[in-house]
């Protein structure tokens, strides 16, 4: 009967859990794509290499979704069986919450072993494939919009008209005005020019044409005449075209083994809370499980129903996550409060457990004859 019983239960939990995971996912995914519309509308984009630079957002998403997802759907599952008089059922005939619990806590082992492969594999090469990803699409100038016959503001205080763009990137009748700088404004016209791929900044390529500069604190103006020109607009990067990595694209051991004197004291900070997190939270899987489990089968059967164990179970992973939260604040600021990501993390694993699974004689639920007499 319990084997029939796990694989019954596990079966709705399994599909509970990718309907969940994925509809989560997919939200979080739509909401934060917003940001990247402007490599499309002012980049130029394609819609498959716009999809492929989000798609690697998703591991990160996960990391989050996960444990959400296996608290909710545990707790849907649960309730429904307990709405059904299934799980009383259960539990009259000797099975013990421990019974009751293993095919949530068998998803919740191998969901934390999933979780384990996306912290400290999957999400930081993801992060870093999409950091170079997007820094050089940023750093593309055959991707920006240069219409023809309008002003194009392609950076911060810079902005080109071309008048006419051929199919292989040849532009005539070009004006580019920077005032990016506030000690100086120029403005270059040519008749010809071409996109520069590949450089460390973007780059375009200016041939017949002539450039002015004025500089507002001194009322000086000089104007040459060129050839050839090659004028450079956009973020200012390292000259050899690389970026630093921040702490979520690195792995574990780097972010234990660096060192006050290669980073400052708030980055070296922040690289120590990153790899605990990257160990505990896969944790909060099974956190959140027995956390779930306990506000549904803690007490006896209630036939008005569990609409406040259920509320009580929220408020408690609310409470949690917002208390994790906090500690991650506090630890940047000082590592001596570093210990209180374990402690919080392991609370709502050892208090459930010890309050679940002591070992006694399984029971009929109270309630359950007041039940039936009423039926």
């Amino acid at each position: 009967m319990m084997r029939g019983f796990t694989r019954y239960v596990l079966k709705q939990l399994v599909l509970g859990m990718v309907l969940v995971t994925c509809g989560l996912t997919v939200l979080l995914w739509l909401s934060q794509s917003l940001r990247f519309i402007d490599l499309i509308v002012n980049k130029g984009v394609s819609a498959g290499l716009f999809l492929r630079l989000t798609s690697l957002l998703l591991p990160g998403f996960l990391m989050v979704v996960v444990p959400i997802a296996i608290f909710t759907v545990v707790l849907f599952v649960y309730n429904k069986l307990t709405s059904d008089r299934e799980l009383v059922v259960m539990q009259a005939s000797g099975m013990s919450p421990w019974d009751l619990s293993k095919p949530a806590l068998t998803l919740a082992v191998a969901i934390t072993a999933f979780s384990y492969a996306l912290t400290l594999w999957l999400a930081p090469e993801s992060v870093r494939a999409f950091r170079d990803l997007n820094w050089s699409i940023r750093q593309d100038v055959t991707h920006l919009v240069l219409k023809e016959g309008e002003f194009t503001e392609v950076g911060k205080g810079i902005v080109v008209y071309v008048g006419n763009r051929t199919a292989d990137n040849v532009l005539t009748n070009i004006l580019i005005w920077d005032s990016s700088k506030p000690d100086r404004e120029v403005t270059v016209m040519a008749d010809e020019g071409a996109l520069v791929p590949g450089a460390a900044m973007p780059r375009i390529h200016l041939v017949n044409g002539a450039r002015q500069e004025y500089r507002p604190g001194t009322h000086e103006f000089t104007m040459l005449y060129f050839d050839s020109y090659t004028a450079e607009f956009g973020d200012n990067h390292a000259a050899d075209g690389e970026r630093s990595r921040d702490a979520r694209e690195r792995s574990l051991r780097e972010l234990f083994t660096v060192q006050p004197g290669e980073l400052s004291e708030v980055d070296v900070r922040r690289f120590r809370i990153e790899g605990v997190q990257r160990l505990l939270l896969p944790l909060q899987v099974l956190g959140l499980t027995l956390l779930a489990l306990h506000g549904l089968l803690g007490g006896g059967f209630d036939r008005r129903g569990q609409a406040p164990r259920i509320a009580v179970a929220v408020a408690l992973m609310v409470a949690f996550q917002a208390a994790v939260l906090g500690a991650n604040n506090l630890a940047t600021r000082s590592l001596t409060l570093l210990p209180l990501l374990p402690v919080l993390t392991l609370l709502p694993i050892v208090i459930p457990a010890w309050l679940l699974y002591p070992v006694r004689r399984a029971r009929i639920p109270s309630g359950l004859s007041s039940g039936v007499s009423g039926s």
